[in-house]
Order: structure tokens, then C-alpha cells, then sequence
């Protein structure tokens, strides 16, 4: 039995540059950008080091177009997407490779005060190039409706009796029955 491999990536970055939006002759968009991810840890030394890494995303689709309406540089997103290495000729003729993750979900994160993300309701977004890799079927192409967390309700007493609505006393059964 063949084995497959598992091709996924999870980033959460800041954009270096406002993305770039092209359009393909069939009319789908391509947003290229790039992400900022940084990590930090105290060495032998006890002194804080900090390396930050830059990764070259691809989008496709309503994805591009929701990346090149809404982030800027600075914006911060959460992307899932799968590794893909290209081949491309430079201007004289050379074979070059490149290595970027092509977006699959996409999530804004950050208020609009944050270079144009968008707060709460940011559409959260799959798309990107279709797959073909069996199992179950993907939803492409499409908004994901973001769900909405529960309210939570402030805890009630227990055991002890309570008024008739939000601004009423809780009523107290300690007074004297005057019968």
C-alpha cells in the first residue's frame, strides 16, 4: 500500500508589503504577498534572540480578490495552504525554482486599527487552487460563515429565589408573614 504524504502548512504573520493582484487571461485573480513570522528564545547567555522568517503566499480566486481589498502591509492573517515549488525563466534564459504556500483558508486578524484588517466579522475564507486528492469533498471558492460564539450569561444563584426580571431585587423570603 502506497503511502501518501502530508503536505500542510499553518502560519500566522504580518504582511510585509501591500499584496499584489493580478488577473489571469481566464479573468481569475492571483494575489502574491508576503508574511512576516517571528520567534524568539533566550540563549545561553540569558540575552532574548529573535529571528523572523518571511514566507511567499499565492491565492487564487475570491481569495485573492478579498486579500487585495483588504490587507496592507502590517495586516495580520492566519492562513492555511499547502507547500508548491515552481520552475520559471528568469530574463536570460536561466531555470529558476520557487517555494510558497499556496493559500487554501484564509482568517483576517486584528481590528481595522490594525492596517486593514477587519474586527470580529472578517470573512473567513476557503479557496484557492481546487484539489484532487480524494477522501471527502472541500468546500472551494466560497465564504465560510464564521460562527458566532454563545453569549454567555452571567452565573444565577443558586438555591436562593429570584426577582422577576434583570432589574428587580431578588425577592427575600426572610420577612415576617403577618398572618
Amino acid at each position: 500500500m502506497a503511502r501518501k504524504g502530508v503536505n500542510k502548512v499553518i502560519l500566522v504573520g504580518n504582511l510585509g508589503n501591500d499584496p499584489e493582484v493580478k488577473y489571469m487571461p481566464n479573468g481569475d485573480a492571483v494575489a502574491n504577498l508576503s508574511i512576516a513570522t517571528s520567534e524568539s528564545w533566550k540563549d545561553q547567555q540569558g540575552q532574548i534572540q529573535e529571528r523572523t522568517e518571511w514566507h511567499r503566499l499565492v491565492a487564487y480566486r475570491r481569495t485573492a480578490e478579498i486579500i487585495g481589498e483588504y490587507l496592507r502591509q502590517g495586516s495580520q492573517i492566519y492562513i492555511e495552504g499547502r507547500l508548491q515549488t515552481r520552475k520559471w525563466q528568469d530574463q536570460n534564459g536561466n531555470d529558476r525554482y520557487t517555494t510558497e504556500v499556496v493559500i487554501t483558508e484564509m482568517q483576517m486578524l486584528g481590528g481595522r486599527n490594525n492596517n486593514g484588517g477587519q474586527q470580529g466579522g472578517a470573512p473567513q475564507q476557503q479557496g484557492g487552487a481546487p484539489q484532487q486528492q480524494g477522501g471527502a469533498p472541500q468546500q472551494q471558492g466560497g465564504f465560510r460563515p464564521q460562527q458566532q460564539a454563545p453569549r454567555q450569561q452571567a452565573p444565577q444563584q443558586q438555591g436562593g429565589p429570584q426577582g422577576g426580571g434583570p432589574n428587580e431585587p431578588p425577592v427575600d423570603f426572610d420577612d415576617d408573614i403577618p398572618f
